[in-house]
C-alpha cells in the first residue's frame, strides 16, 4: 500500500486534499450510520487527516484510531489532532486486535493498496462482528471522478496516457467485489459527492504542478513545452473564469461477521 513516498503533507492538501476533505463530511455519515456513539473508529490509509479529522469531530479524539504507510502524513495527522492514535502501518497488515473496533473506514485508498482484498480483509478482521466497514474510491472510470477533465485532455494530446480509470474500484460494482471477497456481509454500492469551487483556472491547474499522485507524477515527465501545450489545452476547456468541480465516489458498506 502507498502512492505518494516523497509527497509533503501540505503538498498532498493542496493537490487532493482540497477534494477530500469535503468528501469526508459525507463519507462520514455514510460509514458511521447506525455504529454505537461510545464505540471506537479507525481511519485506514488517513493521509494528512481528512477524514481524521471529521471523525474526531463526530467521535472525539479518543475514539479514533488512523494508519498511513507514510510517516510524514502520520505525523501530521498527530500534529492536526492530538490525542488521535495515529500510527504507521499499511492496510495490508493492521496492527491491532481482532475486533477492536466498531468500524473501519477506507477513504480513496482502496485503490492505492498493494492488494485491495487483504486490505479489505484486514479491515474486517479488526472491526467487530456486526460492525461496519466502508472504503469510497473516485469514479474514474466513470469520468466522474475531479481529475477527469485532466484525463481526458491529456489523452487527447498523448496516446500513451493511462489515466486512473483501471486502478482498483474505479468502476460501479469494483468496491463491492472487493468487499464481498474480503468476506463481508450485506454489501452495499452508495455514491458520494464532492464540490469544489475554484477561483479561476490557475487555482485548478497550479496544484498539478507539485507532483502528486498519479496526475502530477505524468506532469513531471513531460518537459517545458509539453507542460505548456497540455496547460493551454485544459484552459481552453476550461475557461479563466470561476468554475466549480464536482466529483462522484464510488462507495462499498459491509458487515463484519
Amino acid at each position: 500500500m502507498g502512492s505518494f513516498g516523497g509527497v509533503s503533507a501540505e503538498e498532498y492538501r493542496r493537490f487532493m486534499g482540497r477534494f477530500s476533505t469535503p468528501l469526508a463530511v459525507e463519507f462520514a455519515t455514510v460509514g458511521l450510520a447506525g455504529v454505537p456513539a461510545d464505540a471506537r473508529v479507525l481511519d485506514v490509509g488517513c493521509g494528512p487527516g481528512m477524514l481524521t479529522g471529521e471523525l474526531a469531530k463526530r467521535r472525539g479524539v479518543s475514539g479514533v484510531s488512523a494508519v498511513d504507510p507514510e510517516p510524514a502524513f502520520v505525523t501530521a495527522t498527530a500534529a492536526a489532532w492530538p490525542g488521535v492514535d495515529a500510527r504507521v502501518a499499511a492496510a495490508e497488515d493492521l496492527p491491532f486486535a481482532d475486533g477492536e473496533f466498531g468500524a473501519a473506514l477506507a477513504q480513496l485508498v482502496v485503490h492505492f493498496m498493494t492488494d485491495p482484498v487483504r486490505g479489505v480483509s484486514e479491515m474486517t478482521r479488526v472491526t467487530a462482528p456486526g460492525g461496519r466497514v466502508s472504503a469510497c474510491v473516485w469514479d474514474h472510470a466513470g469520468e466522474g471522478g475531479p481529475l477527469s477533465a485532466f484525463w481526458r485532455v491529456a489523452g487527447r494530446l498523448d496516446a500513451g496516457v493511462r489515466g486512473e480509470a483501471g486502478l482498483s474500484g474505479a468502476g460501479e460494482g469494483q468496491l463491492v467485489d472487493i468487499f464481498q471477497r474480503a468476506g463481508l456481509v450485506d454489501v452495499e454500492q452508495a455514491v458520494v459527492e464532492s464540490t469544489v469551487a475554484f477561483r479561476d483556472f490557475s487555482d485548478w491547474w497550479d496544484p498539478f504542478l507539485l507532483g502528486v499522485g498519479p496526475a502530477g507524477r505524468y506532469v513531471a515527465t513531460l518537459d517545458a513545452r509539453a507542460v505548456g501545450r497540455l496547460e493551454d489545452a485544459l484552459r481552453d476547456e476550461l475557461g479563466d473564469d470561476a468554475f466549480a468541480v464536482t466529483a462522484r465516489a464510488w462507495t462499498a458498506v459491509g458487515t463484519s461477521s
